[in-house]
């Protein structure tokens, strides 16, 4: 792709997906697709996606493939009938520097790319990523316009010592206590128990229900138009089988989906049960 015309597809691009969330709460469904795929499966599941879903009304639908197919994939979905955006795993909250094997957030708004995950359990389990790290994250992800898609949850462990609520807690209040009040909007939620991410394991309804409107009662106490605007996503374990059952909670307002959204059907067969649900 030519130098203008890369310009142009970015700036095109830039525009929110999402629009106004305080117009209204909508579905979100998403996909992350960790460490798969290569460059032309990458693109080839793009293309899948953009050209199975149904034109018009619908869940707001995001993608995160690797990041050095950032490029390639915002390409491919660029003339989907229906919007799709594209998003980072992992973004450094420093503008730049020495950060080996790092990416910034301009580095992913330059792509084209709109959002990015803050605070996923493997960044948290696996490569130390701590409360107050993530929380710079998602500041960082605000200030240059993207938008962060905010991952809590508990391990098993606490959660069977009776602590769901005092890490989801723990951990909202580190992410968010230095986000302004007038980006607070802008921020997503993912709530997604650790011990049932990639296991097999899903939280009931309820239980992912339950965990939902305590994270909305604490963005309430921020800012209850706020609160009213954000979506809540439940990642975990989530595929076609299930996703119905769980959107039929109304707190649930969509999904962030781990290994079930690297193949086309099944991941617009989610889609379609999401925009079934309203």
């Amino acid at each position: 792709m030519g130098g203008t015309a890369a310009k142009s597809l970015v700036a095109r691009l830039m525009t929110p997906l999402m629009g106004p969330l305080m117009e209204q709460r909508r579905k979100i469904v998403s996909g992350n697709w960790k460490m798969h795929k290569g460059l032309d499966q990458a693109r080839d599941l793009a293309r899948a996606i953009a050209s199975g879903l149904e034109p018009g009304s619908g869940p707001e639908v995001v993608i995160f493939p690797a990041s050095p197919f950032l490029v390639a994939v915002v390409e491919a979905v660029s003339k989907a009938a229906h919007p799709i955006g594209v998003g980072a795993q992992n973004v450094h909250p420093s503008p730049e520097g020495a950060f080996t094997g790092e990416i910034s957030v301009a580095m992913v708004r330059s792509t084209g790319a709109r959002h990015a995950l803050a605070g996923h359990s493997e960044r948290r389990q696996l490569f130390g990523d701590t409360d107050a790290f993530v929380g710079k994250k998602v500041r960082a992800i605000l200030d240059l316009g993207l938008t962060p898609f905010f991952c809590v949850g508990e391990t098993i462990e606490e959660r069977e010592a009776n602590k769901t609520i005092e890490v989801v807690a723990r951990q909202l209040k580190a992410g968010l206590d230095h986000v302004d009040a007038n980006k607070l909007a802008r921020v997503v939620i993912a709530y997604e128990p650790v011990w049932a991410i990639g296991t097999g394991k899903t939280a009931t309804p309820r239980q992912g229900a339950e965990v939902h409107r305590f994270i909305r009662s604490e963005l309430a106490k921020r800012s209850k138009a706020a609160a009213e605007a954000i979506p809540i996503l439940y990642g975990g374990s989530v595929k076609p089988a299930n996703i119905r059952e769980l959107l039929a909670e109304k707190e649930i307002d969509g999904a962030l989906i781990g290994g079930a959204s690297l193949e086309a059907a099944g991941f617009l067969e989610m889609c379609r049960a999401a925009r079934e649900a309203g």
